[in-house]
Parts: structure tokens; sequence; C-alpha cells
């Protein structure tokens, strides 16, 4: 396990519960006291969390939402993987939504060779990557522009999704909590996100591992409202079973190993 993963599993980690101790770390992680301080500091001086005594608390609030760069990086391989599955779900002649965030960017990638299908997205990477392409009809939500995320929000942009009836919605997140359901950073975020989720025939959640069981700002929606997930095989299997005990469609797809 590299840096780059021992980081991510220490940060979610913190998401989930609001402090670590180095001894679960290493527990968690496999590694030395040495490597985990070296990893806390590291975390630390990029202002990811504080170190207290033994281990480490959160630094972020559940509103913070880290950069749109920043999250790009993230998981990436996850995040390719879930897309290129999602994208086998869009048939020709769908009409989709496709929801603002870095798998569906990803995802909207993955559609350039799709024939006669309509997309409407409130995110202008995604109306950038599909543009010109003939074959793809893009329709953009329009509204007040977020500086950094590049996503649409506003009553412009939620009331564009109130006057389509689309055969499938794709969803992106901030979290996903089996109690709490979906969640989002941000609250004008959220508020689109409930009118995408609503011009849906099909609602499909796209979020790599790390989402599940992080609660984040803003209710989206309860996972009663969800039909299917594609998610990649770092999934716990409690989550699994609980997902599909409650009628949830689960796609789990293997992220490649380098």
């Amino acid at each position: 396990m590299n840096a780059h993963e021992r980081h991510r599993i220490i940060l979610q980690l913190l998401a989930e519960q609001g402090s670590v101790t180095v001894t679960e770390l290493c527990e968690k992680l496999g590694v030395s006291d040495m490597t985990v301080r070296r990893d806390l500091s590291a975390l630390q001086s990029a202002g990811l969390l504080r170190r207290i005594h033994g281990g480490a608390v959160s630094t972020r609030g559940r509103s913070y939402e880290p950069p749109f760069l920043t999250r790009v990086q993230e998981a990436r391989e996850a995040k390719r993987a879930i897309a290129e599955f999602a994208a086998t779900l869009v048939e020709e002649g769908d009409s989709i939504a496709l929801d603002v965030g870095t798998t569906t960017l990803e995802m909207a990638r993955c559609l350039t060779d799709k024939r006669d299908i309509t997309v409407i997205t409130a995110s202008l990477p995604i109306a950038n990557v599909l543009a010109d392409h003939p074959d793809i009809r893009v329709i953009l939500t329009g509204g007040i522009l977020r500086p950094g995320e590049r996503s649409m929000v506003g009553n412009i942009a939620e009331s564009t999704f109130t006057r389509f009836h689309v055969d499938k919605a794709f969803i992106g997140i901030g979290g996903v909590d089996l109690n709490a359901g979906l969640t989002e950073y941000n609250l004008e975020d959220a508020l689109v996100k409930k009118k995408l989720i609503a011009s849906g025939q099909q609602h499909i959640l796209l979020a790599d591992s790390s989402k599940f069981g992080r609660v984040t700002f803003a209710d989206v929606a309860p996972l009663s409202e969800i039909h299917q997930i594609v998610t990649d095989d770092a999934l716990e299997t409690p989550f699994q079973k609980a997902l599909g005990d409650m009628g949830i469609t689960l796609h789990i797809v293997k992220v490649p190993t380098s």
C-alpha cells in the first residue's frame, strides 16, 4: 500500500469517526507506528487533520468540500472503473440526467461513442466533454456558476430539471450512509440534485467505496429512492448486504491494480 492510499484511508476514517489513534491506524494499514506518524505529519502540513497525543482529529466540518481539482485526483482508478461500467447502462436513444462531480465527469468521457442520446447536466466540464459529438444532444441547465466547481446552481438550474422526464438519472454524491442516506457538502448543489433525481425514471448512484459511511452537510435523498448503485470492489461486505436487503441493485466493479 503506497502513501497516497494510506492517506485516503486515514482521511476516510477521520470523516467517519472524527478522530483516529496511531495504534488503530497501524492495525488498519499494516504498517509501523513510525510510518503512521509520518503520514499524520504530512496530512497535518496539508491542513487536512490536527495531530494530538497518540493520534489525530479531523479539521473538516461536514460542510467542508475538498476542491474539485483535489477530488479529481482521489480514487482515480476506482472512479474510472465505475464510469466505464455506468456507461454500459446507457442505451441508444436514452435520455439521461448526468450529475455534477468527478465520477460523472469520468462517465461523460465514456459516452462519446454513444449514438442518439440526450444528456441534461448542470456541469460545465461534462458539457465541454460532450459538446463536439453530433450524435449526443447536450442540454445545459443554466444557473449561477459555482467558482472552482464549474457547476450550475440556483432556481434556474433546479427548474430546468423539473421540465424534463429522463430515462436514467446518474447521481454523484458527497456521502452515503445507511441511516442518513445521500448527503452533499453544499446546500445549493443538494437542492439541484433533488430535482435531478426527481426527473429520472431510474436513479443510479455512482460512488466509490470511500463515500460509504460518510455523512456530509445537506440531505439529498434517502437510499430508498435509489434503484442501482455502481461502486468499487473495496466496499465492505456489511454495506453490500445492507444495500441488497433494501432491494437496491448493486454493481461491484473490479479496480485494476497497478
